[in-house]
């Protein structure tokens, strides 16, 4: 069960209990909200998804997502996200080991992976990356990320 649907669960008991609980609304409230903070529930998933980005892809990429010369390729016009736009929450998630053809050209530097960034995240950091600098690329549903991570070999 991802971390969103028991925060709907959680929240469905809340509504229909909510006479039991005032007592001890004053913990319950911080505490889901504390968790919707750490488990990646925002109401706003395309500033989550440019969060994660410049915390985890920026370095590489580049803030503006250009790449870096003839190391790591664009994301910024590249071809290669719509034609993969299935394979891309696995290359986040288990980084790349092979060589890469964007707008063609060759790239063979290694991507790092991103396994501690839970499915929402990752469907927030690829979905900011198809909608930005240019690129409009259908965005990947959760569902879509969630089947496409369990096909991705490691």
């Amino acid at each position: 069960m991802n971390s969103c649907k028991l925060v709907q669960l959680v929240a469905t008991f809340t509504i229909n209990n909510m006479n039991k609980i005032f007592d001890i609304l004053g913990y319950l409230i911080p505490g889901i909200a504390l968790f919707l903070a750490l488990s990646g529930c925002e109401q706003q998933p395309y500033r989550m998804g440019e969060r994660l980005y410049k915390t985890h892809c920026a370095n590489c990429h580049m803030d503006g997502g250009e790449g870096l010369g003839e190391l790591i390729p664009p994301l910024k016009g590249s071809d290669y996200l719509a034609s993969h736009r299935d394979q891309l929450a696995c290359m986040v998630r288990y980084g790349l080991k092979d060589t890469i053809v964007v707008n063609g050209k060759t790239y063979a530097e290694q991507m790092v992976a991103n396994d501690k960034l839970n499915d929402i995240q990752i469907a927030n950091v690829v979905n900011y990356v198809l909608q930005n600098w240019g690129n409009d690329v259908k965005p990947v549903t959760f569902e879509e990320v969630e089947a496409g991570l369990g096909k991705c070999g490691k």
